[in-house]
């Protein structure tokens, strides 16, 4: 990773204020979705990389980052940041209760937590709270591309989930047409004498 001061644009000593001002400047200049078709779009989507890691690094390892640290007792042990990586880490290890338990005694519930606790939802399968806690990482931090991509891929494979079951769903309206026209066809037949169906 580059130099998180200079890729955000700030000072080594500066303010959290300061920093989050710094990438909410750049996030809207570099934003993807403004490109459209335009060619810079990838330069965008990279550029927007480097500033998403630059400001994650800096929150969670700021000297002045108040947002994640406890205030020292041990009922706050669990909102320091080393605890959000190794959350992460258990996520990845398929340490799904020791995650949620950690996630459990976090007392702000940041756009971080959202992301996290949505990883262990969807990892267990429950998405429907995974979708809501992803929503409410990026409602927190939109301009985040690690959880608008989570957002994408879990709104993608739930669309590939509903795929078959809605092309079932054609392919049995199919049969009922076909039915529906052979007992037509049948109706008409005995009307005027004769029985097209067979021989009952």
């Amino acid at each position: 990773m580059k130099n998180p001061y200079e890729t955000l644009g700030v000072n080594e000593n500066a303010s959290k204020d300061e920093i989050k001002s710094a990438y909410r400047k750049l996030a809207k200049k570099f934003h993807p979705d403004q490109y459209g078709n335009n060619p810079l779009k990838d330069l965008a989507e990279e550029k927007m990389r480097e500033i998403n890691e630059a400001y994650d690094y800096l929150m969670k390892n700021s000297p002045q980052s108040s947002s994640y640290s406890g205030s020292g007792n041990s009922s706050n042990s669990y909102n320091g940041s080393n605890t959000y990586s190794e959350i992460e880490m258990d996520i990845r290890n398929g340490n799904f209760a020791f995650a949620e338990q950690k996630l459990n005694k976090i007392t702000t519930r940041n756009a971080e937590w959202n992301y996290l606790m949505g990883l262990v939802n969807l990892k267990r399968g429950w998405y429907n709270d995974a979708l809501n806690n992803l929503n409410n990482a990026c409602r927190l931090e939109p301009y985040n591309m690690k959880y608008r991509e989570a957002l994408n891929q879990l709104n993608n494979s739930n669309r590939s989930y509903r795929e078959p079951y809605y092309n079932n769903r054609r392919g049995n309206s199919d049969m009922c047409d076909m039915c529906a026209t052979l007992y037509c066809m049948d109706a008409c037949c005995e009307c005027n004498g004769g029985d097209f169906i067979g021989c009952c």
